[in-house]
């Protein structure tokens, strides 16, 4: 068997796998799709400068066809699912960069469409494999704090600053339009890859719009909370969104019956690790150590080594190591990690009700919601369009000018 024939679909977020698979000993770029010209050539030229030729399509409709094994899905977020269905039916194994899925409905249709393909679906949560995060799960399988009672995600993220660089001017972009809390497995994915528990519960609520943020076109709350419960009756927060703090805050905490960890909110890398004693409140053991990568190769890549390791799961999962399929997020966990937070926006325009995150595994469960599109993106959305700006106290339609000067400042090269 010669190299695995991968395609990537959109050469922006794309081209972090793009460097992990050129020069890759089992693997190789095959196709390339993005339909914005200069960052496809952009793509096609570094895989020329190292000896390889790509196949380059502006195009979904030609990329299909090309002659791919599998394809990574880094186009945008709304979007996974509907072009990840297609590529799974065409017989191409996926992976699929966040979120999974728009809506419930795409959800079921999604879960259908791997379990009849038998592909492989990998999701590239790659918070999930920093040297902390997938420590804390090495640790929590092991049995070394107990059992999960409650958690803490944060992914504090200001990108402001790069507002026009990633959403060019336009209205319609998925960034502009999506509720505060759809974002949500950069924070709550951690927890639940760690714990491997499932969520059964959530309650959302939303941060107002910022004046910063009103100011380059985006319409939902500036950040969003999800309080969620897990299945043995844990509970986890989930904050993600714009709040004002550089560097930007990405830090877990596990709790459990034993014991608890937590990543370090301003010294990246590190892990603080207690354990009780066999007597109530005394330590047992107390640690602040930087946990090694389970494969060095990771320590150059994007997201603190997080985007060696999805690329490389996926890769080794087509090859079939059984090692690769358990550490790599599958279908079923990317779906868990996504729906709350397309619920936990439902909540909040329910006065903070608590809703029920189904069991898409279940077919019956499926049922329920294969014609449940609710979500804030009006093509993904059909007449169940829900506005972002719901429950903001301003909701003024953004002026064209505003996108006109965003554009601007795309083109220009200059910042938020």
């Amino acid at each position: 068997m010669g190299k695995l024939k991968i395609g990537v679909f959109g050469a922006g977020r794309g081209m972090s796998m793009i460097h992990q698979l050129l020069g890759h000993p089992d693997a190789c770029v095959a196709a390339i799709c993005d339909k914005h010209r200069p960052t496809l050539d952009n793509a096609g030229k570094t895989a020329e400068d190292v000896g390889e030729t790509v196949e380059l399509y502006e195009n979904f409709e030609d990329f299909i066809q090309a002659d791919m094994d599998a394809v990574v899905l880094a186009n945008y977020a709304h979007e996974h699912a509907k072009y990840g269905i297609r590529l799974l039916n065409s017989g191409r194994h996926i992976m699929s960069e966040v979120l999974a899925c728009a809506n419930l409905a795409e959800a079921a249709a999604l879960i259908e469409a791997v379990e009849k393909s038998g592909k492989i679906y990998n999701y590239a949560e790659n918070y999930c494999f920093f040297n902390t995060t997938f420590e804390m799960r090495q640790r929590y399988q092991r049995g070394d704090i107990g059992e999960f009672t409650y958690g803490e995600g944060e992914y504090i993220h200001d990108c402001s600053s790069i507002w026009p660089q990633i959403t060019y001017g336009e209205r319609d972009h998925w960034r502009n339009n999506t509720q505060s809390t759809f974002y949500c497995t950069h924070s709550l994915g951690p927890l639940l890859y760690s714990t491997g528990l499932r969520p059964v519960k959530v309650q959302g609520c939303e941060g107002r719009r910022g004046e910063f943020m009103k100011n380059l076109g985006a319409r939902a709350g500036s950040f969003g909370i999800e309080m969620v419960t897990l299945e043995n009756g844990g509970i986890c927060k989930s904050i993600h969104g714009g709040l004002k703090r550089e560097p930007g805050s990405i830090n877990y905490q596990l709790y459990g019956t034993k014991g608890c960890m937590e990543t370090d909110r301003w010294n990246g890398g590190h892990l603080h690790f207690y354990r009780e004693s066999d007597r109530n409140c005394i330590p047992g053991e107390i640690l602040d150590y930087v946990p090694e990568f389970t494969n060095k190769d990771a320590a150059a890549a994007g997201h603190g080594g997080g985007d060696f390791f999805t690329t490389h799961y996926f890769i080794r999962s087509i090859l079939g190591d059984e090692e690769a399929k358990k550490n790599a997020i599958n279908v079923y966990q990317a779906v868990d990690m996504t729906i709350p937070g397309i619920l936990a926006f439902r909540s909040i325009l329910q006065g903070g009700d608590a809703i029920e995150v189904p069991n898409l595994r279940l077919p019956e469960e499926r049922d329920k919601y294969r014609n449940d599109t609710f979500c804030t993106i009006k093509s993904s959305a059909g007449d169940m369009w829900a506005d972002p700006m719901s429950m903001q106290p301003d909701k003024e339609p953004t002026p064209d000018e505003v996108y006109e000067e965003v554009r601007r400042r795309w083109l220009a090269g200059e910042p938020g």
